[in-house]
């Protein structure tokens, strides 16, 4: 197959539309569902963020991905309380719940074959679609049974490498450069610059982590990331220091998702995991919208204690071992002042403007390690 044709393009009004090959076959199929013109922008940028994840790292991953940029992307560690996953369910399990809001309505993406375990875990969500290298027999008919048999289910060929020169249309005019074929891997951390050089292998996993999904991500982009998965992308923005800050608050949302007072809400026993992933956010947020006035009635059993700000700023106070991507060099030490208040202790950089010494020095002056990769990872 060499094309495939589309129901719209970005837009309803954006007719006609399809995906095609000028050289060759498509080098996926689609199993199941009708996948769009945005499905499959971000299946096409999802799977090279997985597929370049296993390969620095030798680990499953997975990604969760919304309006081609990533809401959250993770390596299959095990996840203690969840019993015998795969490590490939385990790993889009960590992706999704980086940013549960985000990845309402996602697009799934996996570094190794779809089994059960993972089909099961998708089934309970709100998804548009997966891409994967292959799914068993029987992940295939649990995905083939979700959204009332719409679900969109792609297989990629893993061996497909794209040309070496890629083009795209803009107002009519074409624009050409080469592929960004980079290779992210621990070479491109060597050239740590602060006082502090003490990087242990998480912590690289971790930075090699931040650095792909960079990669993939609309730019301006910083990302945090804890334990081998993402815990803030901050994408798109103008201003670096506006990046840091948003990908930060996300961080913090993260962390503040597993305060006790969270953990122990009391959910209302029919209430949808949709709506109640809205009422942890809306609770961390403000939870005097459900302390006063009755809102809670509905939503908890009971009526929650009130998560105060002097609470939450003690929590977020214990975050640490936090790991800091930027697409980009820091042009001033605020973002690593921010940062620091989410608990980031290790930070990767391209380096190269002229007050990376002011920025070197706010990271000696909190005990920081940070490299500078000497690349730039821009994506538009």
């Amino acid at each position: 197959m060499t094309e495939l044709e589309l129901k719209y393009g970005c837009n309803p009004n954006q007719k006609p539309s399809r995906i095609f090959m000028e050289e060759g076959q498509l080098p996926l199929e689609v199993l199941n569902g009708k996948p769009g013109y945005i499905n499959f922008m971000d299946a096409l940028n999802s799977w090279q963020l997985v597929k370049a994840l296993k390969q620095a790292t030798g680990l499953p991953a997975a990604a969760s991905f919304k309006h081609v940029s990533p809401a959250g992307a993770a390596l299959g560690r095990p996840l203690v309380p969840q019993g015998d996953l795969s490590p490939v369910a385990c790993a889009y399990i960590r992706a999704r719940g980086a940013d549960r809001l985000c990845s309402f309505g996602d697009w799934a993406a996996l570094s190794d074959p779809c089994d059960a375990d993972t089909a099961r875990y998708l089934a309970l969500e709100v998804s548009d679609g997966v891409i994967a290298p292959g799914y068993t027999p029987e992940a295939l008919e649990i995905l083939r049974q979700k959204r009332k048999g719409g679900y969109s289910v792609v297989k990629i060929d893993p061996d497909y490498h794209p040309a070496p020169i890629e083009r795209r249309s803009i107002y009519g005019i074409t624009f050409e450069q080469g592929y960004n074929d980079l290779t992210i891997d621990e070479a491109m951390l060597q050239n740590i610059v602060t006082k502090n050089r003490e990087l242990p292998l998480p912590a690289k996993h971790d930075m090699l982590l931040s650095l792909i999904t960079l990669k993939y991500t609309q730019s301006n982009s910083v990302c945090y990331v804890k334990d081998g998965m993402t815990i803030g992308v901050g994408a798109g923005q103008q201003s670096r220091i506006h990046c840091t800050r948003l990908a930060g608050n996300k961080a913090d949302i993260w962390w503040l998702r597993q305060h006790p007072a969270v953990l122990e809400l009391p959910f209302a026993a029919d209430l949808r995991r949709p709506d109640r992933d809205n009422a942890i956010d809306l609770y961390i947020a403000d939870s005097t919208a459900f302390t006063q006035n009755g809102g809670w009635q509905g939503v908890f059993t009971v009526c929650p204690p009130e998560l105060t700000p002097e609470m939450k700023a003690e929590w977020i106070a214990k975050m640490s071992g936090v790991t800091l991507g930027s697409d980009a060099f820091f042009p001033f030490g605020d973002n690593v002042e921010r940062a620091r208040q989410s608990g980031v202790q290790y930070i990767a950089q391209p380096g190269g403007s002229i007050r990376d010494q002011q920025v070197i020095d706010t990271c000696d002056r909190y005990g920081m390690v940070m490299c500078f990769t000497g690349i730039r990872l821009f994506h538009h």
